[in-house]
């Protein structure tokens, strides 16, 4: 029985036990709720199942899920395959680059789904109904702008931040950003930050799910900082709109 072990918290923590069939258990003092560590502990389970069934291409499959807009964490997806698929196997240390690359395929696949949804049925959605959720035309042509100029290097350092990398292909795909660049960028992003959590999985080995305790208290900063704009978003436009009626 394989067992991977935490890091313990000074907070108070929810002490987790549980055996799957599959022979690989998550236990230690973890600083979540009992519902998202029991969340992590079955998103554990089955990324494991998935490696042992496909191999590789469950890495492809896992990294395109997570791409497309289902908030399914590479920071474990990644390091995970580090380990099974590369130290645990005993293959030698280039097979990261490999790694880093069928996640980078996985990514670039996703993004090209939510590409298209965004593309084909956002703009449409925003411009009967954005007025509703305080979206005019003015906005969405700002937004055309934005990712007309800037759009490639949004993307790819997106593609290098946990969350929001999650759900940038999106808002690309509504701006019609330029799709060869749109994905020259997700792949590139996507790419290096494929093989730098397989990379901390293959040098941890068992213990690889201390990187993903390591980057998990940095994600309720790129949480609330997309809150914050919404907030201010939010609060230009009511402002605006009371000064209209005032006028």
């Amino acid at each position: 029985m394989l067992t991977i072990r935490t890091n313990d918290c000074q907070a108070k923590s929810i002490f987790l036990r549980s055996k799957p069939a599959s022979g690989l258990t998550l236990e230690g003092g973890v600083c979540y709720t009992r519902l998202v560590g029991s969340i992590e502990q079955h998103i554990l389970n089955f990324i494991q199942s998935t490696y042992n069934s496909m191999g590789w291409w469950g890495v492809i499959a896992l990294m395109a899920i997570e791409s497309a807009c289902i908030p399914f964490p590479s920071e474990i997806i990644m390091p995970l395959a580090g380990w099974m698929l590369i130290s645990k196997l005993a293959r030698p240390l280039w097979w990261v680059v490999l790694a880093g690359l069928f996640g980078a395929i996985g990514n670039t696949g996703g993004s090209v789904v939510a590409y298209i949804v965004g593309m084909w049925a956002g703009r449409p959605l925003l411009n009967k109904y954005g007025k509703y959720v305080l979206l005019s035309r003015h906005d969405l042509d700002i937004a055309d702008r934005w990712f007309s100029r800037s759009g490639g290097w949004t993307v790819f350092v997106s593609r290098l931040l946990p969350v929001v990398r999650t759900y940038i292909s999106l808002p690309a795909g509504i701006a019609r950003m330029n799709m060869v660049k749109f994905l020259a960028y997700t792949f590139t992003g996507s790419f290096i930050w494929s093989t730098g959590l397989a990379y901390g999985g293959y040098l941890l080995g068992v213990n690889y799910d201390k990187l993903r305790s390591a980057m998990r208290p940095f994600d309720p900063v790129f949480i609330a900082v997309i809150v914050l704009l919404i907030a201010l978003y939010i609060y230009r436009h009511v402002r605006n709109l009371r000064r209209d009626k005032s006028s």
